[in-house]
């Protein structure tokens, strides 16, 4: 839903000072969450930032928040509003704003290879989804014994239920899934690939310890072997970090690799005067930027994500007035049985991290 046209005859300014002062009426009782690829003009009003499970979490501590205003991507504000209490109101302020890797995985599809791998290995599989999914695919992988992982403990939930069966299918980002089965030393040829859009037959499968779905985040699949070696070129002293949803071969040409939180951390460590390029969103990489003057960050190459972008600050104004006036829209809401199972496969994922 579109915030209404007087929104947009509001100067910059004008929105700022409302903003803050809907901040100021609702006291405690609001939380807003900004994820960090959102543009600067949202996250400057953002009680917390972080990645979108720790933003979930950070919702779910928030136990004093009536209205959680999450500045993200759908399958966030849904994880959050799973992980909250029944009396807490999760919003987002754009609601079309989707995230596509996220759609690349129904529930029916993932029904599909599971009954087919399944035909094969019979009970020797378990299912890992991405946090990056629908509430209905994490809700399938709780009820078929798996967990939830993030791009920084993947590797660690891979081992956790390799050690419990001897399959593991993966969903929905094939470079993540195949960057951590790598890490762990399983063979290339170990790994297969499930195209829900031309299955392939499972026999063809049975060979593979891991199975990992063909789905991409567009922002890190566009990084390229050009983008490294012209990074490298002209700037050869710098130290080069990638998120590990980027090609293998990307993964494999940097210095190191990890989630936006590990990114952050890179650049922290990093002394001062050094140069770091990053292969991320490019708000994200701007921002580190801006907040360490004393040492160079660089992108990779200027990518953006265009669901994150969808959201500016008359979007978050517009939810802000309308929960002051009684009647919040965009509320996000989870079928009780779907938030069960989802959450399950939660909270296995944050007892073996």
């Amino acid at each position: 839903m579109a915030f209404p046209k007087k929104y947009a005859a509001l100067s910059d300014q004008e929105v700022v000072l409302n903003i803050q002062k809907a901040r100021e009426t609702l006291g405690s009782s609001l939380t807003i969450l900004g994820h960090h690829y959102q543009r600067d003009e949202v996250i400057q009003f953002a009680d917390y930032r972080g990645d979108s499970l720790a933003l979930s979490r950070r919702a779910a501590e928030a136990k004093e928040a009536r209205y959680i205003v999450f500045c993200g991507v759908y399958f966030m504000a849904e994880t959050a509003a799973i992980l909250c209490t029944p009396e807490q109101t999760v919003i987002q302020p754009v609601a079309e704003a989707l995230c596509p890797m996220a759609q690349m995985a129904r529930a029916a599809d993932v029904a599909e290879a599971w009954e087919a791998l399944t035909s094969v290995w019979g009970d020797d599989l378990v299912p890992i989804t991405y946090q990056n999914s629908i509430a209905e695919v994490k809700a399938f992988v709780g009820r078929h014994g798996g967990a939830v992982c993030t791009s920084s403990n993947a590797p660690k939930l891979f081992e956790w239920a390799l050690a419990q069966k001897g399959h593991l299918l993966f969903m929905p980002d094939e470079h993540l899934g195949t960057n951590s089965a790598l890490s762990l030393g399983i063979p290339e040829e170990e790994i297969g690939i499930w195209d829900p859009a031309d299955p392939p037959d499972p026999k063809e499968l049975a060979h593979c310890k891991v199975v990992v779905w063909k789905g991409f985040c567009y922002v890190h699949e566009g990084f390229s072997v050009q983008d490294v070696q012209r990074v490298r070129k002209r700037y050869p002293q710098a130290k080069l970090v990638v998120h590990p949803e980027c090609p293998r071969q990307v993964v494999e040409l940097a210095d190191s690799w990890g989630s936006t939180a590990g990114i952050i951390k890179e650049v922290d460590a990093a002394p001062e005067k050094a140069t770091v390029a990053i292969g991320t969103e490019w708000h994200l990489v701007h921002r580190l930027q801006e907040e360490n003057p004393e040492k160079l960050i660089v992108p990779l190459s200027r990518r953006t994500c265009a669901a994150m972008g969808m959201t500016s600050m008359r979007d978050l104004l517009y939810v802000l007035d309308q929960i002051l006036q009684g009647d919040p829209v965009n509320v996000v809401k989870v079928d009780s049985e779907v938030a069960h199972w989802a959450r399950l496969a939660l909270e296995r994922m944050l007892q073996v991290s």
